[in-house]
């Protein structure tokens, strides 16, 4: 697992300097919901080290365009865990439905809620075995080939020994042609639990169309954690389908 983080991140710096669009590979959302009756799904492995623990998600993410300005989201995946040795399990399902309520073309500038529900699914161990609700809005201004998106938003998270928290992030993309973009991202996450502390993270990464519906999306950067002198290592590596 530790050589697959690796790659995630030697594949999001090899596509430098390759721009995103908003969304995915990037931690930072966008309001632009998947065209209607268009599905959007991503084959992705997504992980973090710290303090010699490797751990993350691999799985599918499919979106579908289900009316004008509202898509529907399910997130299927299997979660790893390295250290002492290495685990691959169920984790912890998600649906969610995005809704676009404003949309100005002309000024280039959107808005959308796109709450979700992570539901309980993951074998003992993994995730927090409670329903957890996260509640985020998100905003983005394109300006020529740039695009500005960002926002956050409130996770309620119960259990014993767990901590309701705030999320934000800001991400900015430049398209550099047709094929290719780069963006650049911060996001910061409140304590999730008692006695760990809120998290920095930076990132950068891009998207790759290939041929027909298919494209590569990476990313990758440094994490902190409040009090720990030591830096983590986020990555992000999908392949792409859009039809």
């Amino acid at each position: 697992m530790r050589f697959a983080l690796k790659t995630i991140g030697i594949a999001a710096l090899a596509l430098l300097p390759a721009a995103a669009i908003a969304g995915p590979p990037y931690d930072t959302d966008d309001p632009e919901p998947t065209e209607l009756h268009h599905w959007e799904i991503y084959a992705f492995g997504a992980g973090t080290a710290h303090q010699g623990l490797v751990e993350g998600d691999l799985g599918t993410d499919l979106n579908y365009g289900l009316l004008p300005g509202v898509q529907l989201t399910a997130t299927l995946p299997l979660s790893f865990e390295t250290g002492a040795g290495t685990r691959l399990v169920r984790g912890d399902a998600q649906i969610g439905l995005k809704y676009r309520f404003l949309h100005r073309e002309k000024a280039g500038l959107s808005f959308a809620i796109f709450p979700r529900l992570i539901l309980p699914t993951a074998q003992r161990g993994f995730g927090t075995g409670r329903l957890r609700v996260l509640l985020p809005a998100w905003g983005q201004k394109d300006i020529g080939d740039w695009s500005i998106f960002g926002g956050g938003g409130y996770t309620i998270n119960p259990g014993s020994g767990n901590r309701n928290y705030w999320q934000s992030s800001l991400a900015i993309t430049r398209s550099a042609s047709k094929r290719l973009s780069l963006g650049a991202e911060i996001s910061r996450q409140g304590s999730d639990s008692v006695g760990s502390g809120g998290i920095t993270r930076l990132g950068v990464g891009g998207i790759y169309s290939l041929k027909g519906p298919f494209s590569i999306l990476a990313s990758a950067g440094p994490q902190f954690e409040d009090g720990s002198r030591r830096a983590g290592f986020h990555g992000y590596l999908a392949l792409g389908i859009n039809f």
